[in-house]
């Protein structure tokens, strides 16, 4: 079908979970389907945060169907008690994994769980989430991770996911998100093995910032958002596709070409199994 990201398709009725919805890409994405009728939680490690985002959508989308939940993925405790309170809300029909880190620190952190603070949250805290919530992900559900342009600039190495041998803040940034990207083609194959009709799609912004006029290589959050919607929500858009600015950093969306080792079935099955050793999560897939 033809895509206007200003003349969605209906969403009413339909129930789409935003992690990280409070603020950047997540709050646009956010409005944008609260705009199309969907029902959205923003699931945030800032209430407070959240909730002014959340005014602010109903101030310009009035009568938008939202909610918030406190999430903070680099907490095991906050996801299980945030996928208990999400899995309450009843059928999830989309899932965005948008929340996550970029402000890499300059020395080697870790989570409340030890794990390397970067991939921890951004890939290892946003499978953790994903396998918690997925018994109330509808059966024609979908998830949504956000992949980045980053991949392209960090070589991608499943020995090092987490940065035990070598640390540097943009090597830790880019190894969570080709970590990021892989579980998101990886549930996609196992879903398809497995017979079922949901799908997983990853998605990236481009160079998006909100400041003043933009060059030809930078783009709005609004903009930005764009291939994240069209993702979550285009009936035609398949499991296992890669969606972005059509010019590569800025333009419509459009479907775009991973980089290789992010679709690679080796790759996505040790960036899976590192997920669930790291987190004691496993994935219910049937």
């Amino acid at each position: 079908m033809s895509w206007d990201p200003d003349r969605l398709p209906d969403q009413h009725g339909r129930t789409v979970v935003v992690t990280g919805g409070n603020a950047g890409i997540g709050a646009r994405v956010s409005e944008q389907l609260a705009g199309a009728g969907a029902r959205v939680v923003l699931a945030s490690r800032s209430p407070e945060r959240a909730q002014a985002t959340i005014d602010g959508i109903r101030d310009r989308v009035p009568g938008a169907a939202l909610a918030l939940v406190r999430l903070d993925l680099a907490s095991l405790d906050s996801i299980r008690t945030a996928a208990a309170e999400l899995r309450a809300l009843g059928r999830i029909d989309v899932l965005v994994n948008n929340a996550g880190r970029t402000d890499a620190v300059r020395r080697r952190e870790t989570t409340d769980d030890g794990l390397e603070l970067i991939v921890g949250t951004n890939a290892f805290g946003a499978f953790a989430l994903t396998a918690l919530v997925a018994p109330a992900l509808a059966d024609d559900g979908r998830v949504v991770w956000l992949g980045s342009f980053a991949t392209k600039l960090v070589r991608g190495d499943v020995s090092d996911l987490q940065s035990e041998r070598r640390y540097a803040p943009f090597r830790a940034y880019g190894l969570s998100k080709h970590a990021t990207q892989a579980l998101g083609f990886e549930l996609d194959r196992r879903w398809r093995a497995a017979g079922s009709a949901r799908r997983s799609l990853v998605a990236h912004p481009g160079f998006a910032l909100d400041r003043g006029s933009f060059p030809l290589f930078l783009q709005s959050k609004e903009r930005g958002a764009w291939p994240v919607v069209r993702a979550a929500i285009d009936p035609d858009a398949e499991g296992g596709t890669f969606w972005g600015p059509h010019r590569g950093l800025v333009g419509r969306p459009a479907p775009a070409k991973p980089v290789a080792s992010s679709a690679d079935p080796a790759f996505g099955a040790e960036v899976w199994r590192q997920a669930e050793a790291a987190t004691g999560v496993a994935f219910p897939i049937a």
